[in-house]
């Protein structure tokens, strides 16, 4: 299961996502206009806010009431006290990677994220994840594999911090139609077999951040080709450590 060579390329020009629209329907049509087309054993890799966008996953800021922890933590952070609370509510602990931030948060989904994986829109909202990011990779592999006859994979990124540096990586969220873990061996010298696992939707969400749009840049998909993988739908929950917490 080597791969040898890839080759990665963005979706654009990507249009503005709305609450409602027909995400799978965008990136099909984005492709067709820009001469691609996807291929058998592609990925397509999809930053997690369109999706939340997409999926209407929209918190107006007004209708957050900022409880006590909340406010130290924000006064310590610098971030809006709704925002703080928003990551609160969406997480079961948190700490401060720094005395001043940020938050690592570890989500109910079982991710452990900066911020809850929490984005703002604008001064007055917040989007957060996808409800259940590999239902939601499962229906885009669907939709896209029917419009396109081409049998791919998904997966949806996160771009995220790490409490140990500082900047941003990015990681998958969601996957379908791809092992989010993949499996080496090798032979040690006394001929002891030595297993490794290497988070590969890890991998993937990776490569493709080089070229997904960051800060305005507006390319939030990435196709990538050429890389062997498993296929599975199993999603990127079956690996965490942590099982996501359903809340009714």
């Amino acid at each position: 299961m080597n791969t040898s060579a890839l080759s990665a390329f963005a979706a654009e020009p990507f249009p503005t996502i709305r609450p409602g629209d027909d995400l799978a329907a965008t990136i099909t049509t984005t492709l067709t206009g820009q001469g691609s087309a996807l291929c058998d054993g592609d990925i397509v890799v999809i930053a997690s806010k369109v999706v939340s966008i997409a999926e209407g996953r929209y918190r107006d800021l007004a209708t957050v009431t900022p409880g006590p922890q909340a406010r130290e933590l924000a006064a310590l952070t610098g971030k809006p006290a709704e925002i703080v609370q928003l990551i609160l509510d969406e997480s079961s602990d948190h700490f401060l990677a720094t005395d001043r931030g940020p938050i690592i948060a570890r989500h109910h989904l079982g991710y452990q994220l900066t911020s809850a994986g929490i984005d703002r829109a604008g001064p007055d909202g917040a989007w957060l994840l996808p409800e259940d990011p590999d239902a939601s990779a499962r229906r885009l592999r669907d939709a896209l594999t029917t419009s396109s006859g081409a049998k791919v994979a998904v997966v949806i990124a996160d771009s995220d911090g790490r409490a140990d540096r500082r900047g941003a990586t990015v990681i998958s969220i969601g996957a379908a139609g791809i092992a989010s873990l993949r499996v080496t061996e090798h032979t040690e010298p006394g001929g002891r077999t030595k297993h490794q696992e290497e988070t590969l939707t890890d991998l993937v969400a990776a490569a493709a951040g080089l070229i997904l749009g960051q800060r305005g840049r507006g390319a939030p998909v990435a196709v990538l080709r050429g890389i062997t993988y498993q296929p599975s739908d199993e999603g990127v929950a079956a690996i965490l450590h942590h099982a996501p917490k359903r809340r009714p």
